[in-house]
């Protein structure tokens, strides 16, 4: 994954909550990491287009994000997300949840679609679940399933907007076997995340995100071992005191 983004700038109102100048990296595995309310959800939508960027550009593989309704339909069919609530419909099963978007929004025949389901749910575990309706799936099976769905359309690049938030350790366990599953596929995700010890297994590399600015960028080991701003020195040494 190539991702650039120039003179990008995101407000709410009067607030300026992202602002990056310009910002090329170049690796499969990159992890958004800061205090919360920061900005690091703010600029997954953007990559995700599900915001509008008020000024500036975003590049993936060297193919620009147009901000229009009609050119972001077809790139968010390119991405997976998976957020920090599931966000499976309720009435659906396990299984009928991910056959969903292939079937409706990516045009698979109900076969292929279903075939492909149950191929993920059988790779991953699940497969004895796949009856099963959200209210019947453990925290850690539900986001599981949301991730299945995510990785079902094949996507580019697959955004985790703090995915383990509002699961317990257990369950937390469950899912980030999976992302670092995913990792070593060499696929291409972002993930943002307060877990600072799994983020040291996973990242290629690090943006350290602060008040909507990119205080920190390199590799793992340079972020995690020799941070150089002050915001970042206490944010670690916090965070791992835990």
């Amino acid at each position: 994954m190539k991702l650039e983004i120039n003179q990008l700038i995101k407000r709410f109102g009067k607030q300026k909550a992202i602002a990056i100048d310009e910002l090329t990296l170049d690796c499969n595995t990159l992890v958004f990491l800061g205090p919360s309310g920061g900005g690091k959800s703010t600029l997954l939508r953007l990559i995700a287009g599900l915001f509008y960027p008020d000024s500036g550009t975003i590049t993936i593989d060297n193919e620009q994000v147009i901000f229009n309704e009609k050119e972001l339909l077809k790139h968010r069919r390119s991405i997976g997300i998976v957020f920090q609530s599931w966000n499976l419909f309720p009435h659906l099963t396990a299984l009928e949840n991910i056959i969903l978007p292939l079937q409706y929004v990516h045009g698979k025949p109900k076969e292929q679609a279903t075939e492909i389901s149950l191929d993920l749910l059988k790779r991953f575990g699940l497969e004895k679940h796949a009856d099963k309706k959200p209210y019947a799936l453990s925290g850690g099976q539900s986001q599981r399933v949301a991730l299945i769905r995510a990785l079902a359309v094949q996507p580019k690049l697959l955004l985790l907007d703090e995915p383990t938030s509002a699961l317990d350790p257990l369950m937390t366990s469950e899912v980030l076997d999976l992302i670092l599953e995913l990792k070593n596929e060499k696929r291409d995700l972002i993930l943002v995340t307060h877990h600072l010890h799994f983020a040291k297994r996973i990242a290629e590399r690090v943006l350290f995100i602060s008040e909507g600015k990119v205080l920190e960028n390199g590799t793992g080991e340079q972020v995690f071992n020799n941070p150089k701003s002050q915001q970042a020195k206490d944010y670690m040494s916090k965070v791992l005191a835990y």
